[in-house]
């Protein structure tokens, strides 16, 4: 196995995984090929796959806003669950994020999404109970 930054050309793949994985919130409008390739552009060396037989295994999104980190969409191929996968990815963009100057990072999990939860429990991140998230559509 081996983790490289997130090209746009993985994106096939990339959006096969996702897909496969329960818990990964995809948006037609926020996840096409196009913004994808935005948020790599604005975020440059924070997203990996991670790659076994010229396959994506698993992958996480990646990116700052200058204050804080965050991270998206981290998935893990189910053949591959337990594996350590989905901590080197989350090690490896954290890496990056404190070489830019990055102190603190969030990450986004459904209420209903028990596995994750006790992942990233697992790997050392806390809960917060004092915000919660909220979003508008922004209609063209």
């Amino acid at each position: 196995m081996k983790i490289e930054e997130i090209m746009v050309k993985d994106y096939e793949q990339l959006i096969a995984l996702w897909r496969a994985s329960g818990g990964v919130g995809l948006h037609d409008d926020c996840d096409s090929k196009e913004r994808i390739a935005i948020y790599l552009q604005r975020n440059p060396g924070l997203s990996f796959a991670a790659w076994a037989d010229g396959q994506i295994i698993g992958a996480v999104l990646c990116g700052h806003d200058g204050r804080r980190g965050y991270m998206h969409h981290l998935a893990v191929a189910k053949a591959y669950d337990g594996s350590g996968i989905g901590r080197a990815l989350v090690d490896k963009a954290m890496s990056r994020l404190r070489m830019i100057g990055i102190r603190r990072c969030n990450i986004f999990v459904f209420d209903d999404n028990i596995a994750a939860q006790g992942f990233w429990t697992h790997v050392g991140w806390s809960e917060r109970n004092d915000i919660k998230v909220m979003f508008c559509d922004i209609v063209f």
